[in-house]
């Protein structure tokens, strides 16, 4: 298999294109549709993942080059701008933008970083290899529970198909 950097970069360079996608062609309400309890929609999996691409994964691979430790991250503390005033679209191009400037700073990393060591301040010590295997992870993570949020609302309408859905909590729209 490639090496790690080349993985990363793989997967994070997809990202943009597949909620660009999402976000052109997925009507608004599909993409702000209530998820089951404990999830987020789509839209709110696309506003975390700005607040990471500005606030958090940047933040880090620069303290790791650097040789700092850095704070954890709190999703509820850490709201980016109110989605309810931008569209969709306009919040993907956002992302696209931050994630193609940090995808620039990920080309600074070498095969020798990945054992850079910080201490997070929730986590204790960890490695830059470590965060960025969490930031790909994380990236598809998002992108996956959007699309089963997205799901939600097809799942009541599916009728003796539903057993297939069967292993998930999709009551959120019955």
């Amino acid at each position: 298999m490639n090496n790690l950097l080349t993985l990363v970069q793989s997967v994070l360079s997809t990202s943009a294109t597949r909620w660009q996608v999402m976000t052109e062609l997925i009507p608004p309400e599909l993409l702000n549709l209530e998820p089951a309890k404990g999830e987020w929609s789509a839209i709110d999996c696309l506003q975390h993942v700005i607040d990471t691409e500005r606030q958090v994964f940047p933040v880090r691979l620069q303290a790791f080059l650097r040789g700092q430790d850095f704070p954890g991250f709190d999703p509820a503390l850490q709201q980016g701008k109110a989605r309810a005033k931008r569209s969709p679209s306009i919040m993907a191009k956002e992302f696209s933008d931050l994630r193609n400037a940090n995808l620039k700073l990920l080309e600074k990393v070498t095969e020798a970083d990945l054992t850079l060591t910080a201490r997070h301040a929730e986590l204790g010590q960890v490695t830059l290899g470590e965060m960025l295997n969490e930031w790909a992870g994380h990236d598809l993570m998002h992108i996956v529970q959007a699309e089963r949020a997205i799901m939600q609302y097809f799942i009541p309408g599916t009728g003796s198909w539903r057993k297939y859905f069967s292993d998930h909590d999709f009551n959120a729209h019955q």
